[in-house]
């Protein structure tokens, strides 16, 4: 399995040692983002409505760096400190993303880095790199490989 790094300077730079996303085959993994402005790395002011609306800004520059968007989204973990803000969160969510929305869980949790009030992270299945040959095999392929043997 080949583990291609995903890092650009329009999302907050890693604050720990792990990285903004790994690509492994089709499959991007993006690691939690915070509201952290990418340029300050602070976080950005105004409550959750700008808090979210960072998170997604930085997913999108992640997203753009591995080459999709959040059309390629499949999965996301979006952690609260408040779950008051759930409706909220919902609404700028449903302003980023377009149906069929990614499969999503959401929860509570005590504290986030740098007193965030949310963090998302992301599973996105992309296209094939450029000169890749997809991996991936439906039962169709695999059956008349092995039906001659």
């Amino acid at each position: 399995m080949t583990r291609q790094t995903i890092a650009t300077s329009d999302a907050p730079a890693a604050i720990g040692p792990y990285s903004q996303a790994i690509r492994t085959g089709d499959t991007l993994w993006m690691s939690g983002q915070i509201p952290l402005d990418p340029t300050t790395m602070q976080i950005v002011e105004g409550g959750i409505d700008a808090q979210a609306k960072r998170v997604f800004a930085n997913m999108r520059a992640v997203l753009a760096a591995a080459g999709g968007t959040f059309d390629d989204v499949v999965k996301l973990s979006i952690l609260l400190v408040d779950l008051g803000d759930f409706a909220k969160v919902n609404e700028i969510m449903a302003a980023e993303f377009k149906q069929p929305y990614p499969a999503r869980s959401t929860y509570q949790v005590a504290a986030l880095p740098r007193g965030s009030r949310i963090e998302v992270e992301a599973v996105a299945v992309l296209k094939p790199a450029a000169g890749a040959a997809s991996t991936q095999t439906g039962w169709r392929e695999t059956f008349d490989q092995t039906k001659g043997q």
